[in-house]
């Protein structure tokens, strides 16, 4: 299935001038013309033209850098989500990060229909597009406040033991069942399931 996925996918090439090649249509494109081909659903991989590599990854995140640049008041990414994603880079919760954003924006882009189609109905295209930003806003925000706690809670930890190395550890605090940290716990737990899941399809 995933050889096949990729067999379908548009090919571009960056050559060592930064421009790229689309070889579906043989032309030259422009990070903003790879932008509309990811709003318009059309799948891609980008190659460096010299070594062969994949460096779709740089390409993405460099249209997300061109669009968050443009967008101005109206950007996506809040400071304070941008600051805890790079606090994550070389932390030990940073294995969980990419299942949980995958999870949860595939999630948001399933029920995305619903919301837009109610909004509008009820208050216009407009309404739709603040409450979506609104809701993506507040998703990042419990990402970072859940990734921080568990941070936090690990943290906290090896901190104790650095400071009394030689005393015997303390008695583990019970944490009641029904703890919002618990529930966190099971919930990254089912997350990460559906995704092994997933990846089996």
């Amino acid at each position: 299935m995933a050889e096949n996925g990729k067999a379908h996918q548009t090919v571009i090439k960056k050559y060592a001038n930064r421009r790229l090649y689309h070889t579906g249509t043989s032309t030259y494109v422009t990070l903003e013309d790879l932008a509309t081909m990811v709003q318009s659903g059309e799948d891609f991989v980008v190659y460096d033209a010299r070594s062969g590599d994949d460096i779709t990854r740089s390409v993405l995140t460099q249209i997300i850098f061109e669009q968050e640049n443009k967008a101005g008041e109206d950007n996506l990414l809040p400071v304070a989500f941008l600051r805890q994603l790079i606090r994550f880079y070389g932390d030990s919760m940073r294995t969980m990060v990419p299942s949980f954003l995958e999870f949860s924006m595939a999630n948001f882009a399933r029920d995305q229909d619903g919301l837009r189609e109610k909004l509008s109905q009820s208050f216009g295209p407009s309404a739709f597009q603040h409450a979506l930003e609104e809701q993506v806003r507040a998703n990042m925000s419990f990402f970072g406040d859940a990734m921080k706690m568990f941070s936090n809670f690990g943290g906290a930890a090896q901190g104790a033991a650095a400071a009394n190395p030689v005393a015997a550890p303390p008695a583990p605090v019970p944490v009641p069942a029904g703890s919002d940290l618990d529930d966190l716990k099971r919930q990254m737990a089912e997350m990460q399931q559906r995704l092994e899941a997933l990846a089996k399809k």
